[in-house]
């Protein structure tokens, strides 16, 4: 049996990251695409400029033709740099690995995901598309994991 962080220290062994102050660069300079694999709850809350949600839950759906989910504009990215983006780097490199899989060129994780991009104070925005305060997003960003959540060595 393997934890979730031990199936991401897998991946990792193919899954290429990219932190924050480098795609910020590259955002500017190189446009890829941004996947953003959070619930949509998440994302409209906050996101980063620019990036497209598609839901962990229906990635593999939306990267192929034929699907209620499918998105065009993604499955025609294969050979496109795109960068997944979830809250803190974890869940996105599964989706990288994944995509990797369904023969995507060159795709890269963001390292500490959304939660470093605002740590390093680099811009987010609702669905709206208002800018939201770094210190709320702080907030938002913090897990809220309960007590009956955490480990227990009465598993």
């Amino acid at each position: 049996m393997k934890s979730f962080q031990e199936l991401v220290n897998n991946c990792l062994k193919t899954v290429k990251e990219v932190f924050p102050w480098d795609l910020e660069t590259d955002v500017n300079n190189l446009s890829p695409v941004l996947l953003d694999i959070r619930e949509p709850y998440e994302f409209d809350v906050l996101h980063i400029k620019g990036s497209m949600n598609v839901p962990r839950g229906i990635l593999e759906l939306a990267c192929d033709y034929g699907y209620d989910d499918t998105i065009p504009e993604l499955v025609k990215a294969r050979d496109k740099e795109v960068v997944v983006i979830c809250r803190s780097g974890h869940r996105s490199v599964l989706a990288a690995y994944t995509m990797q899989i369904m023969g995507y060129k060159s795709v890269k994780s963001l390292k500490t995901g959304v939660k470093g991009w605002n740590d390093y104070e680099l811009p987010l925005q609702n669905v709206n598309g208002q800018e939201i305060d770094s210190d709320m997003a702080d907030n938002m960003l913090t897990p809220h994991v309960k007590p009956e959540q955490k480990y227990s060595k009465l598993l």
